[in-house]
């Protein structure tokens, strides 16, 4: 069911001028603006301590570059809701939410940057590499995004919505989750804080935003916890002290000579830029879909090719992040946020990286006190995969997540391992396996899990609706996507996981054999269904 179909137009309010800043935004916009600042704090800190990246071009090339991207993409998506609430006479609209990607944040920078920039002992190399990086990823959005419409038509909602509930579980909500208990007295404290207001409905004197209150409760149990030599946080003067250095007013430059030298690595990156391309094709789908659900319809190609031009042009300008439509657009609609909220977090970007500002939030907020709002986030689009999806597809929507679940668990296992100076392959597949790791099925269920996801949702989704047809049609697709290595494997290529890509060529073959000489028993009714419903186990 499309938004129009939800929510009829009014002919009377068709031509109305839509509000651009509602009481709700101020609420979105702490809630959305908290989380760019998480990614953007995050992502100065991959620069600094993981690349070892100079800060005259952190501060002074990419973080700027940074801005402009988010500042274009934020107030483009609010243009588009705006359109959208004149189009329809509605005054719920809510704008999507965008910003760097971070999936492809890490991807780029563990996978490009960092093996670049330490195989040649020059950083700025690796930034080159990652210009390239989005430059490519960049022109497939803007292709794809003429197919993707005809893609996200034939796939069901489940699957759309699955993959997505696996991407915002496994890597949304569990660092967050982790962080919270790390330092509880912090985070458990901001999560109930915001738990209460964004699913409770309490509200805080004079309407301050929950997200605004957990942030300043947070900083001030961190600073005030220094008093006893608790140090709840990590909060220290000399850190504030530090980040004045970096203050200063710098504006984008264009960063063409850089762009152009990195293609001499371009063998290495096309081997990612292609199926993350792809990744990002269903991500942007997955989220429109989202947005769908909560009552908001975007049109696909527009979208996709918006995030292509917007990243084209922070690439071009020295930023090596992809832009891409945010997971989370119902939790900010449903805390109100309409059109503003989204113009208004692109003016706060260009502040805060233009001015050198990260650098001095990054010394002032603990990270602990933001966390549980990406939680909140994973919870909420968790819970929407199964409750705007109708009862009987549930066990496709779990399928659908599960190769997330194997991609984050291989991740921690290789990140745990290679801090120990080791790999899974060093240790031994068959050791791991002795103490329960299953190493090998983790590393090939989770390669290209969006797409997995995607693929064995729909197939579940078919089968329950006994249209085999169509199941074994996602089938095939598998085994052509899992032979050139988009699923199922870690690089692009030609028999990347061939017994994997058979397996799926045999279940199209089932399947498209049961639509043909089974007989089916008769479809239950209602009543019946629900009499076959498993007991909950107590």
């Amino acid at each position: 069911m499309s938004a129009t179909e939800m929510t009829p137009i009014s002919p009377a309010r068709t031509g109305m001028r839509p509000t651009l800043w509602t009481r709700g935004d101020w609420n979105a916009l702490f809630g959305f603006g908290t989380n760019i600042l998480v990614n953007m704090l995050v992502l100065t800190g991959l620069l600094q301590f993981v690349l070892k990246m100079p800060p005259d071009i952190v501060f002074g090339r990419i973080l700027p570059a940074v801005g402009l991207m988010m500042f274009l993409s934020t107030v483009y998506y609010a243009w588009l809701g705006y359109q959208l609430a004149k189009k329809t006479g509605r005054d719920d609209v809510c704008a999507l939410p965008s910003g760097i990607s971070v999936p492809h944040m890490f991807v780029v920078t563990f996978v490009i940057m960092l093996p670049i920039g330490t195989a040649t002992g020059d950083p700025v190399q690796g930034w080159e590499a990652g210009l390239v990086w989005v430059f490519f990823q960049s022109f497939i959005l803007m292709i794809g995004g003429f197919v993707a419409p005809y893609i996200r038509r034939i796939t069901p909602r489940a699957a759309l919505l699955g993959t997505l509930a696996g991407v915002s579980i496994a890597f949304i909500a569990m660092r967050p989750a982790f962080e919270i208990f790390a330092t509880p007295v912090i985070g458990l404290t901001c999560f109930a804080i915001i738990m209460v207001s964004w699913f409770g409905g309490v509200k805080y004197p004079r309407g301050i935003p929950a997200g605004l209150v957990a942030i300043a409760v947070g900083m001030a149990i961190a600073w005030g916890s220094n008093l006893f030599g608790l140090n709840y946080g990590g909060m220290s003067l000399d850190n504030v002290g530090a980040a004045f250095a970096n203050f200063g007013f710098s504006v984008p430059l264009p960063a063409f000579d850089h762009v152009f030298h990195g293609f001499d690595y371009l063998g290495i990156i096309l081997v990612t830029a292609i199926p993350f391309g792809i990744y990002d094709l269903v991500e942007a789908m997955d989220n429109v879909e989202s947005a769908e659900a909560a009552g908001d319809h975007y049109p696909t190609t527009r979208v996709l090719t918006a995030d292509g031009v917007v990243s084209l042009i922070g690439c071009l300008m020295g930023n090596p992040f992809i832009n891409a439509v945010y997971i989370g657009h119902p939790g900010w609609k449903s805390m109100g946020g309409r059109i503003g909220y989204s113009a208004a977090t692109g003016l706060m970007v260009i502040i805060l990286s233009w001015f050198g500002i990260i650098a001095l939030l990054l010394a002032l907020i603990p990270v602990v006190a933001i966390s549980p709002i990406l939680l909140y986030i994973g919870m909420l689009i968790g819970a929407q995969a199964f409750q705007t999806t109708p009862t009987k597809h549930a066990p496709a929507v779990v399928l659908a997540l599960t190769p997330h679940l194997a991609a984050w668990a291989k991740l921690l296992i290789d990140n745990a391992l290679g801090v120990a100076g080791t790999t899974a392959a060093a240790v031994g597949l068959e050791n791991l396996g002795q103490v329960g790791v299953l190493y090998h099925g983790l590393e090939v269920m989770g390669g290209g899990a969006i797409l997995v996801g995607l693929v064995l949702g729909a197939i579940g989704v078919f089968v329950v609706e006994r249209q085999f047809v169509n199941a074994a049609a996602f089938a095939l697709a598998g085994a052509v996507l899992t032979f050139f290595g988009f699923m199922h494997g870690e690089a692009v290529g030609f028999g990347v996981t061939p017994a994997v890509a058979f397996a799926y060529l045999m279940v199209a073959g089932f399947l498209f054999a049961c639509a043909k000489y089974t007989a089916l028993e008769p479809a239950p009714t209602a009543e019946r269904a629900d009499e076959a419903q498993p007991a909950p186990a107590e």
